[in-house]
């Protein structure tokens, strides 16, 4: 939560965007979610910062085929950010390093055959 607010990481839903690209941060970026299954956490956190913020989700879940935008202080410099999703039966799948300054799309992917969930970036 610290970092949420002192770096004054905004995070809204697609539905909820109501600032325009001039107050936008260059680490903004889209989740997508095509696991085939409901994602019940979503947690961002500066590169090694060695603890989750608050999720980004709130009370919402992500359900399969939908989409959330991420939003950051046009203020924000940082752009080394690990990711944490929790999937509603409590599996979760972590990436570090995410550098959100060159990723505008992170297409979340479950394989059944090795259990590993990927994210294809854009």
């Amino acid at each position: 939560m610290k970092n949420v607010a002192a770096k004054a990481l905004l995070v809204v839903s697609s539905l909820f965007l109501m600032h325009g690209a001039a107050l936008a941060g260059q680490q903004d970026f889209t989740i997508v979610n095509k696991t085939g299954y409901a994602l019940k956490h979503i947690y961002v956190s500066e590169n090694n910062n060695n603890s989750w913020d608050e999720d980004i989700l709130g009370r919402d879940v992500l359900e399969n085929g939908e989409y959330f935008e991420v939003s950051f202080g046009k203020a924000e410099k940082v752009c080394k950010w690990d990711m944490k999703v929790v999937y509603d039966d409590g599996e979760s799948a972590v990436w570090s390093g995410l550098n959100l300054c060159q990723i505008s799309k992170l297409t979340l992917k479950w394989n059944k055959n090795t259990g590993v969930t990927s994210a294809q970036t854009e």
